[in-house]
């Protein structure tokens, strides 16, 4: 699958407390491909242009900055966003397009961490606020790069503070629920408090 990663699960008692991770934070691994644009801005959607390129590594670093702190982002199509009751993407799927309003955005950081010139792909890794689509960052560089840029894998590394390297696949899940071992499993719901002083 392109888009896989960290997702907290809240069991028993502890989904009382869902509503303290809707804002949460989010970092993501992201790889990007020079020379095209899709009307998904990713690679699952209709190429709508393809373009020579022209930039490579340092012209990607270069424009990074661009896109650090808080901004105004319009939400793809292709989006859960809902306007006017309905969602953004029964609209696109039926070929419609409607204005959508920008909604402010946060970027801690965006590093590039792997460059493939001869593909024209990058590797991108990015710490954000909650509702920041990557693929729409991505579709941003591009068009400031001058040959657009689509997206072409993500994950997601960390969510509301939880790590990759806390996590359980499914079938992990799966099994711990056969052998009766799931309980000893999950995490305290204090670990939600971490980032709070103690009083």
């Amino acid at each position: 699958p392109m888009a896989t990663g960290v997702l907290p699960v809240f069991c028993g008692g502890a989904s009382k407390a869902v509503d303290l991770q809707l804002d949460h934070t989010k970092a993501y691994r992201a790889v990007l491909r020079l020379g095209q644009r899709t009307d998904t801005g990713d690679v699952t959607g209709t190429v709508l242009e393809t373009a020579p390129v022209t930039a490579g590594e340092q012209e990607l670093l270069a424009v990074l900055p661009q896109f650090l702190g808080p901004r105004m982002q319009t939400p793809p199509m292709y989006s859960a966003v809902k306007v006017g009751g309905r969602p953004l993407y029964d609209l696109a799927r039926k070929g419609r397009e409607v204005e959508r309003p920008a909604k402010e955005i946060r970027v801690y950081s965006l590093d590039v961490t792997a460059f493939d010139e001869e593909a024209q792909t990058a590797q991108i890794e990015v710490f954000c606020g909650k509702g920041t689509y990557i693929r729409t960052l991505i579709a941003d560089m591009g068009r400031i790069l001058g040959c657009g840029a689509v997206m072409t894998a993500l994950r997601r590394t960390e969510a509301g503070g939880f790590r990759e390297s806390e996590c359980y696949t499914i079938a992990e899940v799966q099994e711990m629920m056969a052998n009766g071992t799931l309980e000893a499993a999950l995490l305290p719901p204090r670990r939600l408090f971490d980032g709070l002083p103690r009083l």
